[in-house]
C-alpha cells in the first residue's frame, strides 16, 4: 500500500502531495489534477466517465430493482432490449442529471474532508498512515452523506415506467410523499459498502501490479501503463463483485415502494436480504454483477495510470530540484 500513497517531498520549502485516485463502490469515481501543491477532482474527466458509462448504471439498477409479481429477474440482455424497446437510446440516460447534480459536490466535500482531517490528525508527524486511513474514512462518509440523496433520485428515475417526469419532479414527490428521510434510507448501507469495496479494490492494485511485474521484470518499466491499467481493472471488477449484494440492497431502498419494489419497515440491511433471499435465493443477491463490473473496472483502469503517470513525473520533477 505505501507505494500507492505516497508522499513526495521537495528539498525547498515546499511540499507536493499525490494521493491515490478516489474510488466510490456507488459509481463516482474520482481523479485528481494538479492546482498548485494541492490535488483536485477534474470535472471535465469526471463528466466524461459518469456520462459514458451511464447506460451500463443503467442496466445495473434495471436488473437490481424488485421484478414484479410473477415476472423473472431480468437478464443483461433483456435489460438491453427492454430500454430500446419502450424508451429507445435515451432511456439509457433517465436520471443523468441527477448524477451530474450529486457528483461534483460530493468530490468537492471527499477532498475537503480529507485534507481538514489529515491536518487535524496527523499532528506533526504528516506521514502517518493510521491518520491517512482515518481522513479516508471520515471523508468517504461526509461525501456519501452529500451524493446519497441524489443517488436515490438517479435509481428511482432509471427504473423501467419511472412515475417522474424528471429530478426536479422526483424531490418534491419523494418530499411530500415520503419526507427527506426517504432521500438517506441507503446512507448506512452505502457507507457499508464502500469500506469493503475500498479495502479490496486497493489490496488486489497492489497484489495485480506486484504479480505482472515479477512475470516479466525485463521490460516492466516499457509496459507499466499496461500493467497499471490491468492491475486497475482487476482490482476495480473484482471489489465490485465483491460487493455487488450490498450495492443490491442499496437499489432496494432507494426504489422502495417505486415501480413494484417491495418496501421495507426500516432500512436494516438484516431486514432486506432475507426478503431477497426468500424472493430469489442466493442469485438475487448477485443480480446486476456484470455491468456493475463493466462500470468499475474500465473506471479503474483509467485512473490508476493517470495516477502513476502523474506520480512518476513529480518524482522526476522533485529529482531536478
Amino acid at each position: 500500500m505505501a507505494d500507492a500513497s505516497a508522499k513526495f517531498r521537495r528539498r525547498s520549502s515546499c511540499r507536493l502531495r499525490l494521493r491515490p485516485p478516489a474510488t466510490s463502490a456507488s459509481g463516482s469515481s474520482t481523479t485528481a489534477s494538479t492546482s498548485g501543491s494541492s490535488w483536485w477532482p477534474d470535472p471535465s474527466r469526471a463528466s466524461f466517465e459518469h456520462t459514458s458509462m451511464f447506460p451500463v448504471d443503467t442496466l445495473k439498477t434495471r436488473m437490481q430493482a424488485r421484478s414484479p409479481p410473477c415476472h423473472p429477474p431480468l437478464g443483461l440482455r433483456h435489460a438491453v432490449r427492454s430500454v430500446l424497446r419502450a424508451e429507445g437510446p435515451l432511456g439509457f440516460y433517465r436520471g443523468l442529471g441527477a448524477m451530474s447534480l450529486g457528483a461534483g459536490p460530493a468530490h468537492a466535500v471527499y477532498f475537503s474532508v480529507y485534507e481538514i482531517s489529515k491536518e487535524s490528525l496527523s499532528g506533526e508527524n504528516s506521514n502517518n498512515p493510521i491518520a491517512h486511513a482515518a481522513s479516508g474514512v471520515l471523508a468517504t462518509v461526509a461525501s456519501d452523506a452529500v451524493f446519497t440523496p441524489m443517488d436515490t433520485v438517479k435509481q428511482r428515475l432509471q427504473l423501467r415506467r419511472s412515475p417522474y417526469k424528471g429530478v426536479a419532479d422526483c424531490v418534491a414527490r419523494v418530499l411530500r410523499k415520503e419526507g427527506s428521510r426517504a432521500f438517506f434510507a441507503s446512507y448506512k448501507t452505502t457507507v457499508a459498502m464502500n469500506a469493503p469495496y475500498t479495502a479490496v479494490h486497493f489490496t488486489t492494485y497492489e497484489a495485480a501490479k506486484r504479480g505482472l511485474m515479477e512475470i516479466s521484470p525485463e521490460s516492466a518499466s516499457d509496459e507499466r501503463l499496461v500493467v497499471h491499467a490491468t492491475a486497475g481493472a482487476a482490482a476495480g471488477g473484482l471489489a465490485a463483485v465483491i460487493t455487488t449484494p450490498l450495492d443490491v440492497v442499496k437499489t432496494q431502498l432507494q426504489c422502495q415502494g417505486v415501480c413494484g419494489c417491495d418496501r421495507y419497515s426500516s432500512n436494516s440491511i438484516n431486514e432486506v436480504i432475507p426478503i431477497l433471499l426468500r424472493h430469489d435465493g442466493y442469485a438475487g443477491l448477485m443480480r446486476g454483477w456484470k455491468p456493475r463490473m463493466l462500470f468499475h473496472a474500465p473506471a479503474a483502469a483509467i485512473c490508476w495510470p493517470t495516477y502513476e503517470a502523474m506520480k512518476s513525473f513529480f518524482e522526476k520533477l522533485n529529482d531536478q530540484e
